[in-house]
């Protein structure tokens, strides 16, 4: 498989997961600015949406969207425990948190990326992110994992976003379970590993 990439994206998420499966894969790093990758590759022939990650099979089809990435990642070794069983009430949990990461945390510190962003916008995005921290600072006060005592894919995913509120100085101070989340997640081998080698650690 190969992975495409940017650093420090939500394309990071599925770079955490194939490594906590133990699965043979390769980087290719994408240029935002050219979409052309590390390999010499036109970016949108492989995946005409032009963000990542996208996920070269070993058959040579593409997979999208870090949500059925992740899952896809995690079905190809269900016995890392990264998701539970395809059909069950536990999985569609593990859907839900991962849709909600997507579209209710991920897609409000998405704009932070914009360095345009008016001031009066960045109050309004905090004060949204603000509700969403509330709820997940509240989940993760008494398990150490989204879905309980297991690290699961939507963990990656957490993990990687709210990370950008160290890069946008977002304080999270007001949300302690979140930061002892952030370190906790950030102390596993798989996530160092990945961070060094997208060249995000020394």
């Amino acid at each position: 498989m190969k992975l495409y990439y940017v650093p420090g994206t939500c394309s990071q998420a599925a770079h955490i997961a194939l490594r906590e499966a133990g699965l043979a894969f390769e980087l290719d790093r994408m240029d935002p600015a050219t979409r052309r990758t590390a390999s010499g590759e036109d970016y949108l022939r492989a995946n005409p949406k032009g963000s990542v990650p996208a996920l070269r099979l070993d058959n040579g089809e593409v997979l999208t969207e870090a949500a059925v990435v992740l899952q896809y990642i995690a079905d190809c070794k269900p016995e890392s425990g990264l998701a539970p069983a395809a059909g069950g009430m536990e999985r569609y949990r593990l859907m839900e948190w991962l849709n909600y990461v997507s579209s209710e945390v991920h897609k409000q510190i998405g704009p932070f990326f914009n360095p345009r962003l008016p001031a009066e916008w960045r109050e309004n995005q905090l004060g949204v992110l603000g509700k969403r921290f509330d709820l997940l600072d509240a989940r993760l006060r008494d398990r150490p994992y989204l879905m309980g005592e297991r690290f699961s894919v939507a963990d990656a995913y957490l993990f990687v976003v709210l990370s950008w509120t160290r890069r946008f100085k977002i304080d999270l101070a007001p949300w302690p379970a979140l930061g002892d989340y952030l370190a906790r997640i950030g102390a596993r081998p798989a996530v160092q590993a990945a961070l060094k080698a997208e060249g995000l650690m020394k």
